[in-house]
């Protein structure tokens, strides 16, 4: 076929096609050179340097409760895929242990973990965090309280109104109740302690002074050296793994367990305030997760390890005995009073009643439901 120039119509077009590929080639290859210069014209873009903090323990560095001060730091650190750096350091590495509250809220430290007990000195109230009295519930169901009995809300409520510390605050790994302690002989009656130089920490001190001990407050890597010189005739610090390490069994040979005067207890990790709310809001749901993942394998670690220990504590020669009942009964009793003296102050108060409210349904709710482990057990392992 052929055009009235008397060309063909099929060469017609390859020649127009071929005209119209040229330019396009061209603008391909000027569009091309633009975004190369662009690239190469681009400054080179920096991962954002991690967020470094001093994160100090109130805990000795052999002693298993820094080990679980680490099992946090080290999941912070994972779980934030290299964003922040949590830096783990001992008791006493920056600050001493009974400083490190105030360290956070200054900003000397950006962290730390240890236990609401350690800053009854500030208030009463604190020590309901961490050492609540013995109202039949465990720590689990201490941190049950926390997370839906309204307990976070009184604890942020002491700490930014009431006390005015720049700090951030997460209780986090429940404890089993801890024993009565170390003592060169058997407690078999509470007038034993009339007197007694005693070591132990927040309401608990309360406590045994009202039962008539010289109640004396020291850091748990003070203990043993203070048993050795004489300064000390009893004291508790929490846990067989803790007691061992830390070299009790050294310095006593009568291993007092179960007691009323701390049969709960749970952790606290401290940001500092101003410092965490800078940090990106997935950032503190990390930490806030990583509090509350590492507090369950804190409770399995320790059902592992604590049980292990008290069994290698029995074999250094050392005398374990259950606390007897009237021992418990007299604490008990002493509980009602130190309840009703610190209840004087407005914000005890009204910690302890949200407490007892809580306490009184969930225990209700567990005595009624549960079955007796003790008649299983039995039943199992009659010859235990």
């Amino acid at each position: 076929m052929t055009d009235t120039s008397g060309k063909s119509v099929d060469a017609r077009a390859h020649v127009d096609t071929q005209a119209d590929a040229v330019p396009s080639r061209r603008r391909f290859i000027a569009t091309a050179a633009v975004a190369g210069a662009a690239v190469v014209a681009s400054p080179a873009v920096h991962a954002q340097a991690p967020i470094r903090l001093k994160f100090q323990s109130t805990w000795p560095n052999k002693d298993i409760f820094h080990e679980f001060a680490g099992d946090f730091t080290k999941r912070v650190n994972a779980m934030a895929g290299g964003r922040v750096e949590l830096d783990l350091l001992p008791a006493g590495a920056v600050v001493p242990a009974f400083q490190m509250l105030d360290a956070v809220s200054a900003g000397i430290l950006d962290g730390g973990h240890g236990v609401a007990a350690y800053w009854y000195g500030k208030n009463k109230a604190f020590s309901l965090f961490g050492t609540a009295p013995a109202f039949g519930w465990d720590a689990d169901e201490l941190l049950g309280w926390i997370r839906y009995g309204g307990g976070q809300e009184l604890y942020d409520d002491l700490v930014h109104n009431t006390l005015k510390l720049n700090v951030v605050g997460m209780l986090t790994g429940p404890m089993p109740s801890q024993p009565l302690g170390w003592f060169k002989t058997e407690i078999s009656s509470i007038d034993q302690m009339k007197g007694m130089k005693y070591r132990t920490v927040g309401l608990g001190a309360d406590l045994f002074k009202e039962l008539g001990a010289a109640v004396t407050i020291v850091p748990g890597g003070e203990i043993v050296p203070a048993i050795d010189r004489g300064l000390l005739e009893g004291a508790e610090f929490n846990n067989p793994s803790s007691d061992l390490v830390l070299g009790f069994p050294d310095v006593a040979k009568v291993y007092m367990i179960q007691s009323y005067h701390q049969a709960l207890e749970c952790f606290e990790v401290l940001f500092n305030k101003t410092k965490f709310d800078a940090m990106p809001k997935d950032v503190q749901e990390i930490i806030k997760a990583a509090a509350d993942a590492t507090s369950a394998t804190m409770m399995w670690k320790a059902q592992d390890r604590y049980s292990k220990d008290l069994e290698a504590i029995k074999a250094r020669g050392v005398k374990v005995i259950p606390t007897p009942k009237p021992v418990l009964e007299a604490q008990l009793k002493a509980w009602d009073v130190v309840i009703a003296n610190l209840s004087a102050d407005p914000v005890f108060k009204k910690v302890i009643d949200s407490q007892k409210a809580w306490a009184q349904r969930i225990v209700g709710f567990r005595l009624q439901y549960e079955p007796d482990s003790k008649m299983a057990y039995d039943h199992f392992f009659p010859s235990a």
